[in-house]
């Protein structure tokens, strides 16, 4: 709906500055205070739900099978295709978040160091391994 009447004026009183030259300088300065605080918050959020992950040498783990890789195990793919394959054990620790695995020859042409990001721990007992 068109209205032929003319909007409010809204006025604002402008606080009239002692010296803005003094002032221009210190903005960035502020933003960037404001920034590491907003930064420091949502940090200290994100930290609450992260757990570090941490694996022994001789430990078994699952490795993470991406479905964008096109990897199709079983015959089957996308909702039915496996997550996780392995059992695999923990070869080597090669940095803080990079492990090496004990691949069988099957996987000769896949690297043998994943990030921790890949695995799950296997908590099966081999002891009831048929």
């Amino acid at each position: 709906m068109v209205s032929s009447s003319t909007p409010p004026i809204i006025t604002h009183e402008e606080e009239e500055l002692i010296a803005p030259a003094l002032q221009a300088p210190l903005l960035p300065v502020a933003i960037r205070n404001r920034m590491a605080v907003t930064h420091d918050r949502q940090k200290s959020y994100a930290d609450r739900h992260h757990k570090p992950l941490k694996f022994q040498v001789g430990d078994k783990v699952l490795l993470k099978v991406s479905p964008w890789k096109g990897v199709i195990r079983f015959g089957k793919r996308g909702k039915l295709n496996t997550r996780y394959i392995g059992p695999f054990e923990i070869l080597k620790r090669i940095g803080p978040v990079a492990y090496q695995l004990n691949l069988p020859d099957e996987f000769d042409r896949v690297h043998n160091v994943f990030h921790v990001s890949n695995f799950i721990k296997c908590l099966s007992d081999e002891t009831l391994v048929i």
